[in-house]
């Protein structure tokens, strides 16, 4: 019961700001003091809110941008983490890919994305590879840091046991780098709505993004700030499910908590 009590805390103590905002927010608008029209009360946005959520409109281009997302997340993760797992087990997989990889991860983005729709057109190929992508690079790191953060005397210990390879990964280095691979985890979730949202702002004719922007086009400012909430609201549940996963799989550690 107290644990449950200090969950509720923690969750109202998280609502306080943005509750606050929102209130200063509605006043402002009420008194004039800012633009309805570049900045709608936020009662009048969760009335555009209602109308999409009645009319359909919104769950269908939620659907949309979510598959999309999950699709790349899900290619860009696993190559992200096969990747850093092999490059972390192998140095002359290092020697050979690291370089290349630690290249292209510093080029922006955006640089990226004319040359994808240049190859692969405005289709969903461009959009998931675009995402699979941006989800690569904050698996690989973090999961290589992992594997190369996991203390060499184990391995001459698991040497001594006789464990087999299977074993050492399994036995022996994900549990020791599972924070560090939950932590890309969550990085690459983040960056793969990140891209999301880039590519869908560049050319879609569905999807979240592609509702922000013709929203811009007739000035609906109301329905823009309502493709902004769905993005922040999605975002948040996916890091709080991998946050779950982190409480759930490292509850052996006795790290500091504040």
């Amino acid at each position: 019961m107290a644990t449950r009590k200090k969950s509720y805390a923690k969750w109202l103590a998280g609502l306080i700001l943005p509750a606050a905002a929102l209130t200063v927010w509605q006043l402002m608008s009420a008194t004039g003091a800012v633009s309805p029209q570049l900045f709608p009360s936020p009662l009048s946005i969760f009335k555009d809110l209602v109308d999409m959520l009645a009319s359909g409109e919104l769950l269908f281009h939620l659907k949309i941008s979510i598959a999309r997302a999950a699709i790349g997340f899900l290619i860009g993760g696993a190559a992200g983490l096969l990747t850093g797992l092999a490059v972390g087990f192998y140095s002359k997989a290092e020697n050979l890919l690291d370089p290349t990889i630690q290249m292209l991860r510093t080029v922006p983005l955006l640089a990226i994305t004319p040359l994808f729709i240049l190859w692969f057109g405005f289709g969903e190929l461009s959009k998931v590879l675009l995402i699979a992508m941006g989800s690569f690079f904050p698996m690989y790191v973090n999961t290589f840091l992992g594997v190369r953060s996991v203390d060499s005397k184990l391995f001459d210990v698991a040497s001594v046991l006789e464990f087999s390879r299977y074993k050492q990964i399994t036995r022996l280095v994900l549990p020791a780098a599972l924070p560090n691979i939950l932590l890309g985890l969550r990085l690459s979730l983040s960056t793969a709505w990140l891209c999301l949202v880039v590519a869908e702002l560049m050319g879609a004719d569905q999807g979240i993004g592609y509702l922000i922007q013709d929203a811009r086009s007739f000035m609906r400012t109301g329905v823009v700030f309502v493709g902004i909430f769905i993005f922040a609201l999605v975002g948040k549940l996916s890091d709080s499910l991998v946050r779950l996963l982190e409480r759930r799989f490292l509850k052996w550690r006795d790290s500091y908590k504040g």
